[in-house]
């Protein structure tokens, strides 16, 4: 044994620099060296990689790496040839490869010189790959990123559950399975798909100490995200969206306020992707902006930030995504922008799914909804999420600890949800359970009567968001058990029943309502004018200018300058032309047109007073050079009907509406008067038309909808708005 100990200590040394294992290692080596099936769950960061590399260096064979990412593949050779003086020592085998690169694989493996060959699940169902490992010594099989196997993991891959009938058919040896992130179920799923229901566990925990978790609401998420890297300057950090259009154009915006970025997706070609990688890895730029189809495998220790500029789709997700910060323990920030427009989107997304796929889909998103929406510990949250107690009161390092919310004594409301659990049975979700407690008649609780039952209505002076963190803390005590197996349904256990019997104190925060706060942000935005963060001063002076042009060129003074643009005007007193286009709602068209009054005034003000302008924090707008844009204005001079243009371009109809309504705002002129004809009542058009021109203060869609009133609809309202705007304005 001992001998065994120092062999494996002087072996760690010699192929990896390392004078010590972290955490697991050893034993989860030692187990597999000793030929038994070993199951490891280790946080991204924890070193999992170099539990299946030493033994495979140690063990008589090859062993066979499952992994599901061509480029962590060949991250992964490349780092092992460094350790090694022999170039064949470890090789993948993929559809990158060509004929001659395959032979030169095959041929290192059968003269001996290779110890791990790497795999991605698709090439190794391949027949000619499985007749070439049957003639081989297999040392072991490792599956790397395991809970692609099970459909409630976050990366399911179908292909995944072929690989144990694969291993059964090339020949047996030890398996080694490994992911970083796996609740309770995507376990059990992972062991009973690859038939190791007798594997050792070794399970670290996914406390990641050093990381700072905070939740913000998604308002003018990109000046947000600029601000923040600016006070973080030179270090590293990756942004994740969820669309690739949102990459790019975040890359762009960061690169023209002076940030070093780039773009990752999986819609660029190889080359320009693994370019971009190694620039970041290289330190050449600081920020990756990317989908999520960067990281997996990115063996960067001193990442700082991790921002996702869209919610994941899953807990799981998040925590892989967040886990790619600080992992040499120094600092990670992980910032996330939360809107519940998101999440409707991410529903959106999944309608056309098979409905069992479409239900997961839903509970994985509510377990996030939950979890951005709680005012609890995010490391508690989470913690319990993947099975594991985090038993402190506070962790001092995410928002919520940071900045706590009052509590309020829920001892009584605990014991009235688990009283109601336990009478109407295991059968429903928290939605139901909310509903009862409401005292809100749906058809389902119709259906089962219980809106007869004598705790309808009991916990109708809180809303459902209370009794959801209400039950959420259940859940976290241990006093309510959710069935994941049955999407979610809820049922006291226990716990619960003692607890009823005998209650002991409970108290909960409430949660956070970040679209109200969003709402609240706009609402302050919109009364800045009357006092807020601008310049007060100037801001009256620019609006007696507005008037002065307005009356000049005989317009309504919104269609000159809207009052954001005269706020922005107040807080970053542009002096240039250059610098007027990037204020918010103003364009290249309408600086040219109206800027050159408003650059004076605000030049003489500032030499006036003596005012240092706030450069440095300017938030430079990109250019709006999409293909879009071109594209729509084309085809609105070719008098192509909105349906066709908004469907050529992949988008719906009120995203087409945004998209002409930037370009209009920008300053340039187009006529639609050729669709408003067309689809509209000429009567209702003119009203619309004469209202804009004489009786409108603002060009506010509200104020409009009201004075209208419902006769009028909201997109024809904006047609003739933006019709009149183009005549009167660009």
């Amino acid at each position: 044994m001992e001998q065994q100990n120092s062999i494996l200590h002087d072996k760690l040394k010699e192929y990896f620099g390392f004078t010590s294992f972290k955490g697991n290692q050893e034993a989860v080596i030692r187990n597999l060296l000793e030929g038994r099936d070993t199951f490891v769950l280790m946080p991204t960061g924890g070193g999992k990689s170099l539990c299946y590399q030493l033994p495979a260096l140690l063990m008589d064979g090859v062993a066979i790496i499952i992994s599901p990412l061509i480029a962590l593949m060949k991250n992964q050779v490349d780092a092992m040839r460094t350790f090694s003086t022999e170039s064949g020592i470890a090789h993948f085998l993929n559809s990158s490869l060509n004929k001659a690169a395959i032979t030169q694989v095959r041929n290192d493996v059968l003269a001996g010189k290779t110890k791990l060959l790497y795999f991605a699940p698709e090439s190794l169902t391949k027949e000619d790959n499985v007749a070439f490992l049957r003639k081989i010594k297999i040392s072991f099989y490792a599956i790397d990123e395991a809970h692609c196997i099970s459909e409630w993991g976050h990366d399911f891959r179908p292909e995944y559950r072929r690989i144990r009938p694969i291993i059964n058919d090339i020949g047996q040896a030890p398996l080694i399975a490994l992911t970083a992130t796996a609740t309770p179920k995507v376990q059990m799923d992972i062991q009973k798909n690859l038939g190791m229901s007798d594997a050792t566990v070794f399970k670290s925990s996914f406390n990641r100490a050093n990381l700072f978790y905070e939740i913000r609401p998604k308002h003018n998420a990109e000046h947000e995200i600029i601000r923040f890297i600016k006070q973080k300057a030179g270090k590293s950090g990756i942004i994740y969206c969820l669309s690739r259009k949102k990459v790019e154009e975040l890359a762009e915006l960061l690169m023209a306020n002076g940030i070093k970025a780039l773009a990752y997706h999986a819609g660029m070609d190889a080359q320009t992707r693994a370019n971009n990688q190694d620039d970041f890895l290289m330190e050449r730029v600081d920020v990756i902006v990317a989908t999520i189809a960067f990281g997996m495998g990115i063996d960067k220790p001193d990442v700082r930030y991790v921002i996702h500029y869209d919610i994941p789709k899953s807990l799981e997700g998040y925590y892989q995504e967040t886990g790619r910060a600080g992992r040499d323990g120094g600092e990670g920030h992980c910032l996330t922008f939360y809107s519940y427009k998101d999440i409707q989107k991410l529903e959106k997304f999944m309608q056309g799914k098979p409905v069992a796929e479409q239900e997961i889909g839903k509970l994985l998103l509510l377990e996030t909804v939950s979890y951005a929406e709680s005012s609890m510990c995010r490391r508690k949250t989470l913690l319990h999420y993947f099975g594991e107690e985090y038993t402190e009161d506070s962790c001092g390092c995410c928002d919520n600890c940071v900045n706590p919310r009052p509590k309020i004594d829920a001892k009584k409301d605990m014991v009235l949800v688990l009283k109601v659990l336990a009478t109407i049975g295991d059968k429903f979700k928290t939605d139901h359970l909310e509903a009862v407690l409401t005292g809100r008649t749906t058809a389902q609780i119709k259906s089962y009567g219980h809106n007869k039952l004598k705790y309808f209505g009991q916990g109708e002076e809180r809303d459902a968001k209370y009794w959801g963190a209400v039950i959420r803390q259940g859940l976290i005590m241990g006093l309510i058990d959710k069935n994941i197996e049955n999407y979610g349904l809820l049922a006291v256990n226990e716990r619960g029943l003692k607890f009823i019997d005998s209650p002991s104190p409970v108290t909960v925060t409430l949660d956070h309502d970040y679209d109200a706060e969003e709402k609240d942000e706009d609402m302050m935005a919109a009364q800045a004018g009357k006092g807020g963060a601008a310049d007060e001063e100037l801001y009256a002076m620019l609006k007696d200018l507005r008037k002065k042009v307005a009356k000049k060129n005989n317009l309504p003074p919104f269609v000159i300058f809207q009052d954001p643009s005269l706020e922005d005007m107040s807080i970053q007193y542009p002096i240039t032309i250059e610098e007027m286009q990037n204020i918010s709602g103003v364009g290249a068209g309408k600086a040219a047109k109206f800027g050159e009054e408003f650059i004076k005034l605000i030049k003489a003000y500032v030499e006036d007073k003596d005012i240092v302008r706030p450069q440095d924090m300017v938030v430079k707008s990109v250019a709006n050079k999409s293909g879009n844009k071109i594209f729509i204005i084309q085809s609105i001079d070719r008098k192509m009907d909105f349906e066709d243009i908004a469907r050529a371009k992949n988008l719906d109809f009120e995203e087409l509406l945004n998209e002409i309504e930037g370009i209009v705002n920008s300053g340039t002129r187009l006529d639609i008067s050729y669709y408003i004809n067309k689809f509209m009542d000429e009567d209702k058009a003119e009203d619309i038309y004469l209202y804009f021109k004489e009786d409108a203060e603002s060009d506010s869609l509200d104020e409009a909808i009201d004075e209208l009133g419902s006769d009028y609809s909201e997109e024809e309202i904006r047609l003739v708005r933006i019709k009149f705007l183009c005549e009167v304005g660009n």
